[in-house]
């Protein structure tokens, strides 16, 4: 479910928005123990600025969070709830949609440290007779063609169909419709393969590239099979409970969102200045499985982000597995520096010398960028409760804190 982009909302939502403008507020939260010097002033300046700007575009509230060698601190503008004017919070939990791939990945890596699998295993191997459908080679998609999306495997969220459930009036029918991971692997598998994956493609040597939430889902059926439990448990015993975040949690097919929590805001796909906002905080989130189910908070994904960097999650064969990226095709395509992705892990090109690694994430009413520096010192999460913004705002809120140094 990708972001359209909007210039001008509903007079609805302008309005609410107008109402809450003496909301926008720098929020500078307490130090660590042991005490920590503030964050320094331009660089507080300039991402409340930056969260302000999306804000003033129309969404209806955004919260960021950094950590860094002084701590944690943020800011926020907007508001959390059109109907009554609350503003958002820092330590609100969101749904990070997409943001969850990592830690889908990081999973199977451990998985495969513990010799429980090898991302070298052909996906026959762990889900035999599960992708079975004109044009596709099981035999010859391995793990890790799943984790850095170099599989050719059709996306089930780019079938018009299963779009259209999603879009619009449309959505009230199916937000509490429960999917099984199969269900959303068949979908995809009603279409031929994008590509077909290059047998010795490997880090210098890629292949094509195609962005597939398919991928994930299935990656997550592995993950069931090979740790021999179900998905959120293996998520909880291998990374959250660990790392402890506790604002991290699998829903599984619970609608709700725990508390504290914004109210979620949609056009569901809707365009245009007349583009009805419709509320959209609860729905299953089973239609995104391990592709983007996971709901968390701005700190947590910090945590996790850093520690993972750093390397203080993977063994170092691992890490350097996480890390060995390949050309992203819609970037090569155009020429010049280009963004490029590991496993569950985009290296995002924002500026010349500027990049950080990280993911996006987009689910009706929530839209997630977490991004952190190569070696973990430095990590941002920004959400938003509405999901139309402009992609060059959220951008220009990330280069705030990576590309002014």
């Amino acid at each position: 479910m990708r972001r359209n982009p909007l210039s001008v909302l509903s007079v609805r939502v302008l309005t609410a928005l107008a109402v809450a403008g003496g909301l926008l507020a720098l929020v500078v939260t307490a130090p660590a123990p042991g005490g920590v010097s503030p964050p320094p002033s331009s660089s507080r300046v300039r991402l409340q600025a930056a969260v302000e700007a999306m804000v003033q575009e129309g969404t209806p509230g955004v919260v960021a969070r950094v950590e860094d060698g002084r701590g944690g601190w943020g800011a926020r503008a907007g508001v959390g709830d059109l109907a009554t004017g609350r503003a958002r919070g820092t330590g609100e939990k969101f749904r990070i949609a997409s943001v969850s791939k990592p830690f889908t990945a990081v999973v199977l890596l451990m998985l495969q440290a513990r010799g429980r699998l090898s991302l070298q295993d052909s996906l026959e191997r762990w889900l035999p007779k599960v992708v079975r459908a004109k044009g596709y080679r099981p035999r010859h998609i391995r793990l890790r063609h799943l984790l850095n999306h170099t599989s050719g495997i059709f996306d089930y969220n780019s079938d018009p169909a299963f779009r259209a459930r999603y879009a619009g009036a449309a959505f009230e029918g199916n937000r509490f419709r429960t999917w099984s991971p199969r269900q959303l692997v068949d979908i995809a598998l009603a279409h031929r393969p994008l590509f077909q994956p290059e047998q010795s493609s490997r880090p210098g040597r890629p292949g094509r590239w195609a962005y597939s939430d398919t991928n994930y889902v299935l990656a997550g059926m592995v993950i069931e099979k090979a740790a021999g439990t179900t998905y959120k448990d293996a998520l909880e015993r291998y990374v959250i409970k660990p790392l402890g975040l506790r604002g991290t949690s699998v829903p599984g097919t619970s609608p709700g969102l725990p508390a504290p929590h914004a109210r979620h805001y949609s056009t569901l796909s809707g365009q245009g200045p007349q583009a009805t906002v419709r509320e959209v905080t609860e729905f299953n989130p089973s239609v995104a499985f391990s592709a983007g189910e996971l709901i968390s908070t701005a700190a947590d994904v910090n945590t996790f982000m850093t520690r993972l960097l750093a390397g203080e999650l993977l063994p170092p064969a691992q890490q350097r597995q996480l890390l060995a990226a390949v050309p992203v095709d819609g970037d090569r395509q155009h020429g010049g520096p280009h963004d490029l992705y590991g496993l569950g892990l985009r290296r995002f090109h924002l500026a010349r010398h500027c990049w950080v690694w990280g993911h996006g994430g987009l689910l009706p009413g929530s839209a997630t960028r977490a991004v952190v520096s190569a070696r973990g010192e430095r990590a941002l999460t920004v959400n938003s409760n509405g999901d139309w913004g402009a992609q060059h705002l959220e951008d220009a809120a990330v280069r705030t804190q990576f590309c002014h140094r």
